[in-house]
């Protein structure tokens, strides 16, 4: 990956160090002083017709401000948001040096940390496998701002997490099978006080987590089961974190139509998620125990491949008929949710890109969220803390029936109606999430169900710190979460 690291100084702006120079400015006609400090640039600016418009972004001459090549970008009306994604399309756009100097405003110093976040998740590139490599992004960053350095060690951190997801998602599935994807996770944490357990497909078979055997089988490379654990002496909570994984995802046999199998390779998003929101929240070095469990398999059609209308059985011995096999990723997750519960956490979140429906519903920047009540007013609040957008979905009681099968206990897909898919795939989930303790009457452990089909992939124009293709949507959110329950323990 390349991303840039971050620095930050009170020193004049720009840097001696600095091989361009950035500017971030409110909406000018609404701040008379907003360049103050800042000889002549009102009127270059005015010459353009430059107003600071949100995310407007435009390089002039102003040798009395910088002796580098200088930029402006627009913020709009100031706010953490608007500061961070203006951060973040300066870094994305100007391109070809090494590093840059950005600085804020008079009238935007406090959103100094939106800044710091916005540069680093901006300054991202996934390089490719182009023979010919286009401009490069800078390298590093210094932000001229006042700042301590816990604020810009989070904003690295978080940076580098979804730079992590952007990473993997990228990876063709022919360079990532399950177990290139568990090696992956594995060596990701290697330098952190983090535990790594793989289960290869025996192991999966000993122990009868029949959801991901039963996707897996009718590929030649065979599912893999990774469980991550942070758990510091300190600790307060405990989260686990269930990760879909589907390394590619044709839909089995029930295939999917060849334009919607380009870029199934984005189906373990979920799983990388976890993966670096356990890696995150280790770096940062919070008091939460962070358990995740990564399902990971490949979903293809063979003869050995799972047929509709065969019937699993989940690790926990629920039986569950598959009426369709691309709707895999509830089948692992399945797995994954009893194999979380088994350790009794305070809460579980799972992520997956898991139904179209979501797309229906949200369109593609909104995550849907389900769970019990308090858990999701929680986590969204959370995501509110880190400005990700995030929707309350319903799982309705009257569906419940819907998920009875005539001859297992559940059928894994409504085939007769496909309203409220993104409802039943939560209820389906709902099933698997086990008790607080063994007590047969013990209420559910605390749940929260991430469906990032729609915002975990941009298709369109770059925004923001946002270009096309994969998102790291949520993990922000994840970290905020965590950093909140250790607060609130």
């Amino acid at each position: 990956m390349t991303l840039p690291v971050l620095s930050h100084t009170i020193d004049q702006f720009p840097g001696s160090a600095a091989d361009a120079a950035v500017l971030v400015v409110p909406d000018i006609s609404e701040s008379a002083s907003a360049l103050d400090g800042y000889p002549g640039l009102a009127d270059i600016l005015a010459g353009i017709g430059f107003t600071g418009s949100a995310s407007a972004f435009a390089r002039v001459h102003a040798p009395e401000v910088s002796s580098v090549p200088f930029a402006v970008v627009g913020a709009g009306a100031p706010t953490a948001v608007s500061v961070r994604k203006a951060a973040g399309a300066a870094l994305r756009v100007l391109t070809g040096f090494e590093t840059i100097s950005l600085a804020l405003a008079p009238g935007l110093e406090s959103f100094a940390a939106a800044a710091a976040e916005g540069a680093v998740l901006g300054g991202h590139r996934f390089e490719g496998y182009r023979s010919e490599k286009g401009k490069k992004r800078a390298s590093s960053v210094i932000l001229h701002a006042q700042i301590d350095d816990t604020t810009a060690s989070h904003a690295q951190t978080v940076g580098d997490a979804v730079a992590l997801i952007k990473d993997l998602v990228q990876v063709p599935a022919e360079w990532q099978s399950p177990a290139q994807l568990a090696q992956s996770a594995a060596d990701s944490v290697a330098d952190l006080d983090v535990t790594v357990e793989i289960l290869d497909e025996v192991a999966l078979a000993e122990q009868g987590f029949g959801g991901i055997l039963g996707v897996g089988q009718g590929s030649d490379r065979p599912p893999r089961l990774v469980r991550l654990d942070y758990s510091p002496a300190d600790a307060s909570r405990h989260i686990a974190l269930v990760g879909k994984g589907i390394t590619f995802d044709t839909g089995g046999l029930s295939l999917k139509p060849a334009a919607s199998m380009v870029g199934m390779k984005f189906d373990m998003a979920g799983a990388a998620t976890s993966l670096a929101a356990l890696r995150a929240i280790a770096t940062l070095g919070l008091p939460v125990r962070v358990t995740a469990w990564l399902c990971i398999a490949d979903n293809m059609p063979s003869g050995r491949a799972t047929r509709p209308g065969d019937v699993l059985r989940m690790l926990d011995g629920t039986t569950v008929e598959v009426l369709n096999t691309d709707a895999e990723g509830r089948l692992v997750l399945a797995d994954g949710l009893v194999a979380a519960s088994r350790e009794h956490p305070d809460v579980i979140i799972d992520v997956a890109t898991l139904t179209g429906a979501i797309i229906l519903a949200l369109g593609h920047r909104h995550t849907g969220v389900m769970g019990d009540d308090e858990t999701v007013a929680q986590f969204l609040a959370a995501a509110d803390s880190a400005d990700e957008l995030a929707w309350h979905m319903p799982l309705p009681e009257y569906m419940e029936d819907t998920l009875d099968s005539p001859i297992a206990d559940l059928i894994n897909a409504n085939m007769s109606d496909r309203a409220g898919g993104a409802s039943f795939a939560g209820l389906f989930l709902r099933r698997f999430v086990g008790r607080v303790s063994d007590a047969d009457d013990a209420p559910r452990i605390p749940w929260v169900h991430l469906d990032i089909a729609g915002s975990g992939e941009h298709g369109s124009a770059p925004y923001g710190f946002t270009e096309k293709g994969p998102t790291g949507a949520m993990v922000r959110s994840i970290v905020a979460f965590a950093h909140a329950s250790h607060t609130e323990a």
